[in-house]
């Protein structure tokens, strides 16, 4: 049975299934087999004469679990699989803490809450203690309470932390300590746990019963722990409690995929696990299943930058493939041309599927460019682990506030913002309200316009909040006929107080929704911008804006098999384990990628990089990396450098595409520390570079020195000139008619298409 077992396994796979007499890491490469290795020593295990029920195997999801006991089962049978305590470290916890719970004074009946049941509770809390939740965020206090007990920093020990006192006195909340032993003792009394105690609290029933995690650590004869770069505090001092005496543990990972820092996971785990556990036997799993040759070599060669890992050669055996192609575009709008432009190519060229092709980007708001893209091109997509852009709620929010002021009457879109953010209107008020507009055969708009006519059955108190949102939104409708959609809209999120409440949160959860909001913003001013330059100035207003939009909301069936044939668009954190034939790695600028957050920090900026390891090593065949020299930011066009981490990648093993073709790049020097820079947008010099020639990659990306914008004065242009489009990139003039400000030219871009601009808004340079 054995070598029949170990038989489809490499060498190294091999030797690091059969170690089992003491503690060993597996430091498992991208594509390596980490999952056939743990599930074959779990199935050798078994072989030994280990009983299922001695083995413990914590994954960090459901999915991995069901996964590995389905290939257990079919090497050893269903029967003795289904025996194994193999979960995720919440599922076997709590287990453990139903069957123990009375040991600290819960019943085994407990609840276990969920994020929403935890933060209302904390709102409760926040309310009864009379403090302000526009201060106070449930969301953010939340937050603050998960990373205490991540790092097992409970109520007690908070109280006199003085970095974390001095941490909540900075961001105005002094008074969080109080809050989080409020929040333990309410969960307690209501015999409930969230999912941070099922971890802690697993460590402390350990921690203050000995006999107790004897039992446990002597019934787990072997622990096996995936994903173990993603750890914790908390759950890796559980671990060490099991396996303390015997030191029968066996940990996977990739320390150079530990990217969820931000979720309190502790590369150090990893990192220090030889010292915690002497005598450790490391195995290295270098193989690469997965990748091409030239798309591991590069990704070897970025994140050899980082100094705190476990060194590794990962390699492929298979094809040598294409080095990787870097695209520098003009803008996100010709960055998101180019990456449709090529998946119709290599979809037609490799007869393939939608399915193919992955998207991967740093944040979240980063997905509208290319979803206005797909959507005109009919390319199917999907936004995995998430919503579309415009069905995001803050996006939804603003756009609803659009529509009553565009028409009061919306009666949907009027119930969604008239108590957003809070004013006091209630739903009992809204009910109240719905009820006489129904009875008097009129809208909701209305009866709040006219009270007393229609007879609104609330008090003066009320009737005063309702004229102030009556008169705010006819504010806004005053100034329909005479401002365009960017600046009435940015007005609107403004003195709404909407841009003040999503400002007001510092959550992860919240800097997302602050990413959509400005690139909400830019979306607007890319549409007034873009309606100008075609000579359609009169059609810029915030109800032509909301007409356009309406057609990004209007989603696709969301039907399975329809699903499985699109082009898959996600953050590059959600993108971990999985693979695609074509990746596109796409807005790597300073101030994207990296993160801004990170670079002040050395340890988070390797985590940053590690981030764009994972996003190259999810390519099987294809892997293109873009950027955008301008961006609409914060109500203007910036210019933005290229990620410094395109500089770390082995100038061999990647080519360039200028804007007159692709060249490769077989030796070329780069600036090791390009600057982070904001400045006017600006053009870089179009040339034509026979390819071998030395060049830098700043080169290809950097701005000429004779840039013009739309506020100089312009040559005039002719049939046949060649001219730089700020945001559409390198065209050719193919007619020019009209005079003065009415002159028009007919432009034949390379990425973009052709365009009708009014000449009196474009902006663009003469190149040829």
């Amino acid at each position: 049975m054995r070598d029949e077992l170990l038989g489809a396994l490499n060498e190294s796979q091999r030797k690091a299934v059969e170690y089992i007499d003491g503690p060993s890491l597996v430091i498992a490469g991208a594509g390596s087999g980490k999952t056939r290795v743990l599930t074959y020593k779990i199935a050798y295990l078994l072989d030994q004469g280990m009983k299922p029920w001695n083995i413990l195997a914590l994954t960090f999801t459901n999915k991995a679990a069901k996964e590995m006991r389905n290939r257990i089962g079919q090497l050893v049978g269903d029967e003795i699989a289904r025996y194994l305590y193999m979960g995720t470290f919440h599922s076997i916890f709590s287990r453990i803490l139903r069957r123990e719970a009375e040991r600290i004074g819960y019943s085994s009946n407990f609840t276990i809450y969920d994020e929403s049941d935890s933060r209302s509770l904390i709102k409760s809390i926040i309310k009864e203690m009379n403090f302000d939740d526009k201060v106070y965020k449930p969301a953010t206090v939340h937050h603050r309470i998960s990373m205490a007990k991540n790092h097992l920093i409970l109520p007690d020990l908070y109280a006199i932390d003085k970095d974390a006192l001095q941490h909540d006195r900075e961001s105005r909340m002094p008074a969080i300590s109080a809050i989080y032993s409020a929040y333990c003792a309410r969960c307690k009394q209501a015999n409930a746990m969230d999912f941070d105690d099922l971890l802690t609290q697993t460590f402390m029933l350990f921690n203050e019963h000995e006999e107790v995690r004897r039992q446990y650590a002597e019934r787990f004869q072997f622990v096996l722990v995936d994903e173990y770069q993603d750890t914790n505090s908390v759950q890796q001092r559980i671990v060490y409690q099991l396996t303390e005496e015997h030191q029968r543990v066996c940990v996977v990972g990739d320390d150079a995929q530990s990217i969820y820092g931000f979720r309190g996971a502790n590369i150090d785990n990893i990192l220090d696990f030889q010292q915690t556990y002497e005598g450790t036997r490391l195995f290295k799993l270098e193989q690469n299943y997965r990748s091409t040759q030239y798309i591991v070599q590069a990704a070897n060669s970025l994140i050899r930058k980082n100094e705190r890992q476990i060194h590794k050669d990962v390699f492929s055996q298979n094809d040598k493939g294409e080095r990787l192609a870097f695209k520098p575009a003009y803008s996100d709008k010709e960055e998101a041309i180019i990456v449709c432009n090529d998946i119709k190519r290599i979809k037609r060229d490799e007869r393939g599927s939608y399915s193919d092709f992955a998207i991967l980007y740093r944040t979240n708001a980063q997905s509208r460019s290319f979803e206005e893209v797909f959507r005109k091109e009919n390319i199917p997509y999907r936004i995995y682990g998430g919503l579309s852009f415009y069905q995001r709620k803050e996006i939804k929010d603003i756009i609803a506030y659009f529509r009553v002021v565009a028409n009061p009457d919306d009666e949907e879109a009027l119930k969604r913002i008239i108590n957003y953010p809070a004013r006091g209107i209630g739903d009992t008020t809204v009910g109240k309200i719905a009820a006489c507009a129904m009875n008097n055969q009129t809208s909701l708009w209305n009866v709040i316009s006219h009270p007393v006519q229609y007879q609104l059955d609330v008090n003066k108190g009320t009737q005063t909040k309702l004229q102030h949102f009556c008169e705010l939104i006819t504010t806004f409708i005053k100034k329909m006929d005479n401002t365009d959609a960017y600046e009435l809209g940015s007005e609107i999120i403004k003195v709404s107080g909407i841009s003040a409440d999503l400002y007001g949160d510092t959550s992860p959860e919240a800097l997302a929704r602050q990413e959509n909001l400005e690139e909400f913003l830019s979306g607007m001013q890319d549409f007034v911008q873009g309606r100008k330059e075609e000579g359609l100035e009169q059609e810029v207003s915030l109800t032509d804006f909301l007409q356009e939009v309406s057609l990004m909301t209007d989603l696709d069936s969301d039907d399975a098999e329809e699903n499985a044939q699109r082009v898959t668009l996600m953050t590059v954190h959600s993108a971990k384990g999985l693979e695609f034939p074509t990746v596109f790695v796409v807005g790597l600028e300073e101030n994207i990628f990296p993160s801004p957050l990170s670079t002040t920090s050395k340890r988070e900026l390797e985590e940053e990089r590690r981030l764009l390891y994972v996003a190259i090593t999810r390519a099987e065949r294809h892997c293109i990396l873009t950027c955008a020299k301008n961006r609409w930011r914060y109500g203007k066009m910036e210019f933005d450098t290229p990620s410094r981490f395109l500089y770390d990648i082995d100038p061999n093993l990647m080519k360039v595409e200028e804007e007159k073709g692709a060249d490769t790049f077989t030796a070329r020097t780069f600036n090791p520390s390009p600057r982070i820079r904001t400045a006017e947008p600006r053009f870089r010099q179009t040339t034509t570079v026979p390819s071998g020639n030395l060049r830098r990659l700043s080169d290809v990306t950097r701005p000429s020195a004779s840039t013009s914008t739309a506020t100089t004065s312009k040559p005039m242009l002719q049939e046949g000139n060649t001219i730089e489009h700020e945001r559409f990139g390198v065209g050719t003039v193919i007619k020019v008619e009209g005079t003065g400000e009415n002159t028009k030219a007919t432009v034949q871009f390379r990425h973009a298409g052709t365009k009708q601009l009014l000449l009196k808004f474009a902006k663009y340079k003469v190149i040829g």
